[in-house]
């Protein structure tokens, strides 16, 4: 007997030797770092997600296990530091968990539907009014039937009588006083999921039944639908006035819109005159680009003439909003694009709205079904005694639940109990209006138990998803390798301020200023003035008056658009219109230069010469931060014992 358990032990211990050396032999250990072994497969793939070429070039295969050898021993050193331990980076690795394990914490079957479902409704847009009664989320059940009464007996009479004029007097949206409720045109994801829904499944001309939203209780009067305008994207000059701009002040601006009008007439180019003169100073940078829209994206008096322009290129008239005056150009129309081609942006759209939730819902409940989720009611009945009116003040202790152990609901072999939960509502409590005991509890024990049901399947998804694993090692190495490296070379170099002009001391030939102009470059928008102006600079250039400023004004004195004028230290790349000059002191032009003419006063040519820190500290930065970093790798390349098995690379297909 004891020779057959012998040989038996015997026989198990050669296949997991076996078992061990086929597994080595498939995935053989390409690189180690201090002790630590990293498998060609795992190269394999961090090399494959950042390289995307067909082809395996082996001499890049080399450089980047050279970069990725760096990369370890970083991460071995942060380790070894004990910036893994570290509370900041525990609680940012935990919010990057989060943000991981979402897509894995959603159903994929109820979000498919709702994409499609989204993609349906954006072929139409729907215009609606409505009229709102305000109530809570988590108000009592009394109130809320109150509120559902008054919103009944005003769909009643909304049969009969002006809807406008009702919602005027009723609803509780503060823009119904001047809008009568109407919303405009919209499209999908333009409202909150429950009002949607209702709204694009009333028929026109039809008024809804009450339907509850975030905001309280609606009925909704569908006005009318069309076929979707689909997105613009636009570009404007904008002359501000604001709510508050008096009738001189509106009137102002339209004399300067107008004058940019006439520009544009006479064939100056639209993008030209909005960095010049656009008041809207994000999108003037841009050439008055604006981000596409849709209906309801826009105030109604700038959407409808965007959407009047026939073709792209197309200007409009000066038109006025509660913002100002503006001149729009259409830039590109777009159609409804195919399903496949909005799927993706539509995607992340669904996931950011309220109609995900209906995907948790089915996540929680399938959790719930594969763990055999347990409740106990009489468990949750004894915590609901414990309570008193102090939870409605955000002041409950635990103190009366100092007895309460029991399983409030279990999870697989994972027990859930009073104490846990207690604990719970001490930390989320919070003050509020004064409602039912049973109705707090009955919210926060739903918030407890999907926080609970989520957690508990987040901490099985490594070991359920190897790909989720790899992505959560990929970004805790990460994070520990960006709070190393910025303490290590990035803030360093910003804050060694010795170091820095040390370093800049010891390197002047590499930050040098080429042979450069100091010039003044003066654009004529009139060709009347280009012959004065010239007289003026050559003068100028004799006596070295009179500044710049005196002469805009001497030439602006009618209109602020006749002349602009630049002035710098010019290299010769700077600018295309220096080509012209000679580089030499003197007059230059008139040069033609689109609308404009342009004379050119160069005052000095100046030498190459290094350039100080003040004048490129940016480089200097960027070149010690290499510095430093390469003297770092130096380092821990001497600290820690590493080894690479090149020839494994070859196996890379």
């Amino acid at each position: 007997m004891k020779n057959i358990i012998l040989k038996t032990a015997l026989l198990f211990s050669v296949l997991l030797y076996s078992s061990a050396l086929l597994a080595q032999k498939k995935n053989p250990v390409l690189l180690t770092v201090d002790g630590q072994n990293i498998s060609l497969s795992e190269f394999e793939a961090v090399y494959k997600k950042n390289n995307r070429d067909e082809v395996v070039d082996q001499k890049d295969l080399e450089e980047y296990l050279d970069l990725y050898i760096n990369f370890r021993l970083k991460v071995r050193e942060a380790e070894e530091l004990g910036l893994d331990t570290v509370r900041k980076f525990i609680e940012e690795l935990k919010g990057y968990q989060k943000q991981l394990a979402k897509p894995y914490l959603t159903d994929k079957s109820v979000t498919e539907k709702l994409i499609k479902e989204a993609y349906e409704r954006s072929l139409k847009d729907i215009r609606a009014s409505h009229i709102l009664l305000k109530v809570g989320p988590d108000a009592l059940p009394k109130d809320t039937l109150a509120v559902y009464n008054k919103i009944m007996a005003l769909k009643k009479r909304a049969a009969k009588e002006d809807f406008a004029l009702l919602a005027r007097k009723n609803s509780e949206d503060p823009s119904a006083k001047d809008n009568g409720g109407d919303l405009g045109w919209f499209s999908v994801l333009r409202m909150v999921y429950p009002f949607e829904n209702a709204a694009f499944n009333t028929p026109s001309g039809k008024i809804s039944n009450p339907i509850r939203t975030r905001f309280g209780y609606h009925i909704i009067k569908v006005e009318g639908s069309r076929e979707a305008q689909g997105e613009i994207r636009t570009a404007h000059i904008m002359i501000k006035t604001g709510k508050d701009a008096t009738e001189e002040d509106v009137a102002k601006a339209k004399e300067k819109i107008n004058e940019v009008s006439e520009l544009l007439k006479k064939g100056q180019t639209f993008e030209d005159l909005a960095k010049k003169y656009s008041e809207d100073k994000g999108s003037a940078v841009k050439g008055g680009e604006l981000p596409k829209f849709g209906a309801g994206r826009m105030v109604p008096a700038f959407e409808s003439a965007a959407y009047a322009l026939k073709n792209d290129g197309d200007i409009s008239e000066p038109i006025l909003t509660d913002y100002g005056w503006h001149i729009i150009k259409r830039l590109e129309r777009y159609s409804i694009p195919k399903f496949e081609a909005a799927q993706k942006e539509l995607s992340a759209k669904v996931a950011k709205d309220s109609r995900s939730q209906m995907s948790k819902i089915s996540v929680l409940n399938r959790i719930k079904k594969e763990n055999g989720f347990k409740e106990n009611r009489k468990a949750l009945d004894a915590v609901a005694s414990a309570l008193d009116s102090t939870l409605i003040e955000g002041k409950w202790t635990a103190d009366a639940a100092k007895g309460l152990k029991e399983t409030v609901f279990s999870l697989g072999k994972k027990t859930y109990t009073q104490t846990d939960f207690t604990n719970y509502i001490v930390s989320h409590q919070a003050r509020r209006k004064p409602d039912a005991l049973n109705v707090i509890m009955n919210g926060l024990y739903n918030q407890f138990v999907n926080e609970s049901l989520l957690a508990f399947e987040e901490d099985r998804l490594p070991a359920k998803y190897p790909a989720y694993k790899a992505l959560l090692k990929e970004y805790r190495d990460g994070i520990l390798l960006f709070d190393l490296t910025d303490d290590k070379v990035w803030s360093k170099a910003v804050k060694d301020t010795a170091g820095l002009k040390a370093f800049h001391s010891k390197n002047k030939d590499k930050f040098m200023w080429e042979k450069r102009l100091e010039a003044e470059i003066y654009y004529c928008q009139k060709d009347s003035i280009v012959e004065p102006l010239k007289k003026i600079l050559e003068k100028k250039a004799k006596k070295g008056t009179p500044t710049p400023d005196e002469i805009l004004k001497q030439f602006n004195a009618n209109s602020k658009l006749n002349l602009r004028v630049e002035k710098d230290k010019y290299e010769a790349e700077d600018e295309e219109i220096l080509k012209n000059v000679k580089w030499g002191k003197g007059v230059y032009g008139p040069i033609k230069d689109g609308q404009n003419q342009v004379l050119i006063l160069v005052k000095e040519v100046l030498a190459p010469t290094s350039k100080s820190l003040k004048e490129a500290r940016g480089l200097v930065t960027a070149e010690y931060q290499n510095f430093l970093e390469k003297e770092w790798i130096a380092e821990l390349r001497d600290k820690y014992k590493f080894k690479a098995n090149r020839d494994l690379l070859k196996q890379i297909k």
